[in-house]
């Protein structure tokens, strides 16, 4: 829902209006975005100059367009997109409005900017691409791997990205993927189930919404079985995944701030490249590990950025 919603002459003449807009209601994107209020009252926009209004609809395209639509409506100077989906949404729904994105997996591979130059467009953000071939070359250090589940879903652009280079590094390794579509959380039993009926030795949790919001669903059943979960979602670690690799959330925020900034005080959105994260932590998490019998080599406790005890 709206956080706050004001006429668009009021919030012309108490300054600037800034709309966020969440995929939905997950945790990093909570996160992200409590990270970019902080950072921008640090820059000189609080509540005295600038009002920010947030929705997080539910995670479907005829939400999310509504919510952009209300954007459009109250007048706002700048609409800030958490996530691929909602990203899409906005630069197809947004009339003359910027748009300034974060924890956009691929920018490029989705179609949301052009290059990482320029997207092209009204438009400009954060990537939170990190490279997936570091994670399950991490992973078959703790476990070989000859299969490797993945749980995504097809109509979410960001996780088929994922996907796409899971097949990529797969052929070059010679791992053989079982591939599962969640596109609902009803089918996430399911997927679950053919990945446990072809006993892979590791299970991959892309950013798909239904992955995410029942991760640690997901180690739990896999616990069960001793077969290990990566992913590259953040907390996806201190959720019980035996190895991550996750861009900042925070940084995210604080990254979109800026552009949000710059943008306020009349710099053009298609000035600004896209930027790519700078703090990405590869954490490897030895309670996880212990539960599946995994011991975790010298080399891989070297390269990991963080350890959870």
């Amino acid at each position: 829902m709206l956080g706050a919603v004001i006429p668009a002459a009021d919030s012309r003449a108490a300054g600037k209006l800034v709309a966020a807009l969440l995929t939905c209601d997950l945790p990093r994107y909570r996160e992200a975005h409590k990270a970019f209020v902080k950072a921008l009252v640090q820059k000189g926009y609080d509540q005295s100059n600038v009002e920010v209004i947030t929705q997080t609809p539910n995670p479907d395209l005829i939400s999310w367009s509504n919510s952009v639509r209300k954007f459009n409506a109250i007048g706002a100077d700048v609409i800030v997109t958490y996530g691929t989906s909602a990203t899409l949404t906005a630069l197809r729904e947004a009339q003359d409005i910027p748009v300034v994105y974060a924890d956009v997996y691929g920018p490029v591979e989705t179609g949301v900017a052009r290059n990482m130059s320029s997207s092209g467009r009204n438009s400009t953000g954060v990537s939170s691409k990190v490279p997936l071939v570091t994670l399950i070359k991490t992973a078959t250090e703790l476990k070989p791997i000859k299969t490797l589940g993945i749980i995504s879903a097809n109509r979410e652009e960001g996780a088929l990205v994922q996907l796409k280079e899971a097949r990529k590094i797969a052929a070059q390794s010679g791992i053989v993927l079982v591939e599962t579509n969640v596109g609902s959380m009803g089918a996430l039993d399911g997927a679950l189930a053919t990945l446990y009926a072809t006993r892979v030795d590791c299970v991959y949790v892309t950013e798909c919404t239904a992955g995410s919001r029942s991760f640690e669903k997901i180690v739990h059943r896999c616990n069960e079985l001793k077969i290990p979960v990566i992913s590259q979602m953040p907390g996806a670690a201190h959720k019980g995944a035996v190895v991550s690799l996750e861009a900042d959330p925070v940084e995210q925020g604080q990254l979109a701030a800026e552009y949000v900034a710059r943008i306020l005080s009349g710099k053009k959105a298609s000035q600004l490249p896209v930027v790519t994260p700078r703090r990405v932590d590869l954490i490897v998490n030895l309670k996880a590990a212990r539960l599946l019998d995994l011991n975790v080599p010298f080399p891989v406790l070297s390269a990991a950025t963080r350890v959870l005890k």
